[in-house]
């Protein structure tokens, strides 16, 4: 076990060295809605990045550690790692959570067991490529209660992903207690405009049931999904961490 561990950190030290030399970099993007084009803030963070990087937003609605392996979706990932070109550097972001929750059938994962597992695969199968990976906490929802207090019942499974990542060597990110302490400074009213379409007048009032669907009148709006002014923030979030977990990737930054 000690000799795999060490294994393991040497393979990561070996593509830290890698991408501090690179003369191209590939950035993967791995995840759900809240990351995926068009309803996250994937292509965004994309969009910070110099025009010479290669950004490939993969992440799909609906996903989880589980059914984005079982869809094949992971397979289009590992071809491409396993194809890197000679001088490229290769970066994968990876953020689960919304969909590994209860409730959800051919998505939802156990916690204790099934989640975390399935993330340590994830790594045991990038690590071996010399790509760098790095693992984001779900990004909050929107959600607030009757006292205005913002809900976070995905913070298990951010601590979970922080443990796994802690466990294998791997850099993360805390985008779920930063994007959680940042949302409850705006308050309901502001966070709203973070939505995908305006909140309807319909919407349930603060701390109502179904709090993640706006109104029938505009089913479009919900507090999960993101639209442009959500994605720009999140994105930015997301981009001043990356460069602080990995320098080296400043130079690559607009």
């Amino acid at each position: 076990m000690k000799k795999a561990w060490l294994a393991a950190v040497a393979l990561v030290a070996a593509a830290a060295h890698a991408q501090d030399s690179a003369s191209s970099l590939r950035v993967i993007l791995v995840g759900d809605s809240t990351m995926a084009t068009k309803s996250g803030y994937g292509d965004a963070l994309c969009a910070r990045f110099k025009p010479e990087v290669n950004c490939l937003n993969l992440a799909k609605g609906g996903r989880s550690t589980k059914s984005f392996r079982a869809e094949g979706l992971w397979d289009q990932v590992m071809a491409l790692l396993r194809e890197r070109r000679d001088g490229q550097a290769d970066v994968v972001l990876m953020q689960f959570g919304h969909n590994d929750q209860p409730g959800k059938p051919g998505r939802s994962t156990d916690l204790q067991t099934e989640f975390p597992a399935n993330l340590a695969r994830y790594i045991d199968d990038v690590i071996p490529t010399g790509a760098r990976l790095v693992m984001l906490t779900p990004l909050t929802r929107r959600s607030f209660n009757a006292q205005g207090r913002l809900d976070n019942s995905l913070r298990p499974w951010a601590e979970t992903t922080l443990r796994v990542a802690a466990e294998h060597q791997v850099p993360s990110i805390d985008l779920n207690a930063l994007s959680h302490a940042a949302v409850q400074a705006m308050g309901e009213t502001e966070a709203d405009t973070l939505a995908m379409a305006p909140k309807p007048i319909d919407a349930p009032a603060q701390g109502a049931s179904a709090p993640d669907r706006g109104g029938a009148s505009n089913p479009v709006f919900d507090r999960t999904h993101l639209g442009a002014k959500g994605a720009e923030m999140f994105s930015a979030m997301v981009a001043g961490q990356l460069v602080t977990t990995l320098p080296d990737l400043k130079r690559w930054m607009r």
